[in-house]
């Protein structure tokens, strides 16, 4: 049985309890993971050898890819298990590499074992019994994780739970409802929780000021599904402050649909890894699969330690961070934290030359005064000539009457951020971003 007070305890307690689920774990994939098994056995690994976290070392890393290529060879086929650890739950997907997303298996097991987490999550970021929480992911074509996950946090916590149904058109049955539905929702129930994406959620709050609806009872946003800044957060916080919400926090729900949802105990904070009895976490250099440091950053790897559905073991989420395995300094819960900015790798790109992170640039145009929407566009200048140089166009949607102004104030916060200055195009909102048509804003489109 999980040990509901392990984050309370020493490290040392925390890595007997790893150590020994690494190796059930391992044996587990050895006999049913078809991945695992091909994959060990090409690189002449002895599973049985596998009997602590300093051995997982020895393991190769797995690639986002290689589940996306084949998502059914992650799957523990273990008939002798007992029922609970068989059967299917429910099957979550997560963004795949082409229009396909990939399915993630859940069984009875995991599910309980989510729940567990996701208390954990709960409490850590102060969720309570008490709290009315509004769904507001999208519904889509493919049960993605964060509107699945977004029931089973409230059970975990014992919160209240409203669906909004948002999204874009999809089925026969005309059930997704409008932004303007998702307002009175939240309203009318007078939920303390915005449980969603980040940039659905700050449209919802900017169309409440425009209905001039009351938001007085929100008191947290819990935001996730893309990379949000700590300016994009603070704007998010003063139009709540607006709308007369008093204090309202804003969690960035930082975790994956692999790992679930990872916590922070305060704003801005680190990631506290909530269940090490389930996860292990580390950095690695991504390509000689060496663990790196606390402090040092580096490509993020997790490992599950006690799954029986789709088993990842040293799995690449994709992005650069760091850790810390120190006593968190606000909370004094024991563990593994991760340590931001996080980098999502595959949103480097290369403008005029220049490796740019996009997320930099994002905050850079956060910080400037008077933005309501805004996308990022690279194209080539002479789009039918391949060799064209680069040009970056900023879309912006704004109330400002000195256009002139905000566009010199936007260019040079943009190349003081990624030393690319960009032409700026006024546009309106909804040609910007449509809540009705995308479930997120597209922040960044190359067109090259």
């Amino acid at each position: 049985m999980a040990d509901s007070d392990l984050m309370r305890q020493p490290l040392a307690a925390i890595r007997a309890v790893q150590n020994e689920k690494i190796a059930k774990q391992i044996a587990l994939c050895a006999r049913g993971s078809a991945y695992y098994r091909r994959l060990w056995a090409s690189a002449g690994i002895d599973a049985g050898g596998i009997r602590s976290l300093e051995d997982l070392e020895l393991l190769p890393l797995t690639p986002k890819s290689a589940l996306m290529a084949e998502p059914e060879s992650f799957r523990l086929h273990c008939p002798d298990l007992p029922l609970r650890e068989r059967a299917l739950w429910e099957v979550n997907y997560t963004t795949g590499s082409t229009g396909d997303p990939t399915p993630l298996y859940v069984t009875t097991h995991d599910y309980q074992a989510y729940l567990f987490q996701a208390r954990r999550v709960a409490e850590i970021s102060g969720v309570s019994d008490r709290d009315i929480l509004a769904n507001l992911f999208p519904l889509t074509a493919a049960p993605m994780g964060a509107f699945v996950r977004s029931a089973s946090n409230a059970y975990a916590s014992g919160a209240t739970i409203c669906g909004a149904l948002t999204g874009a058109k999809l089925g026969d049955f005309g059930v997704q409802r409008s932004l303007d539905d998702a307002v009175a929702m939240v309203e009318r129930h007078r939920a303390t929780v915005l449980w969603g994406v980040t940039s659905f959620v700050r449209r919802v709050i900017m169309r409440a000021a425009e209905l001039n609806a009351d938001f007085t009872s929100v008191r947290m946003c819990g935001v996730t599904g893309e990379a949000s800044t700590p300016a994009m957060r603070e704007d998010i916080r003063q139009r709540l402050r607006s709308l007369g919400a008093r204090g309202p926090v804003i969690f960035d729900r930082y975790g994956s649909t692999e790992s679930g949802g990872l916590a922070q105990c305060h704003e801005e904070g680190a990631w506290h890894n909530p269940a090490p009895e389930l996860l292990f976490h580390e950095v690695v250099d991504p390509d000689t699969g060496r663990r790196l440091p606390d402090g040092e950053r580096g490509a993020l790897a997790i490992t599950h330690l006690d799954r029986r559905g789709t088993t990842l073991i040293r799995y690449l989420v994709g992005d650069i961070v760091s850790l810390s395995h120190e006593p968190c300094p606000h909370c004094g819960r024991s563990g593994d934290r991760i340590v931001g900015p996080v980098i999502r790798t595959k949103d480097l790109l290369k403008v005029k030359g220049m490796l740019i992170n996009p997320a930099v640039l994002f905050e850079a145009i956060r910080t400037v005064p008077g933005v309501d929407e805004f996308q990022v566009v690279v194209a080539k200048v002479n789009p039918a000539d391949p060799f064209s140089m680069d040009e970056m166009i900023l879309r912006v949607a704004a109330a400002a009457e000195d256009q002139t102004g905000l566009t010199e104030a936007l260019m040079t916060a943009a190349q003081g951020a990624v030393q690319v200055r960009p032409r700026v195009v006024f546009e309106d909102a909804s040609a910007i971003y449509d809540p009705g048509v995308e479930a997120k804003a597209t922040r960044l489109v190359d067109r090259r």
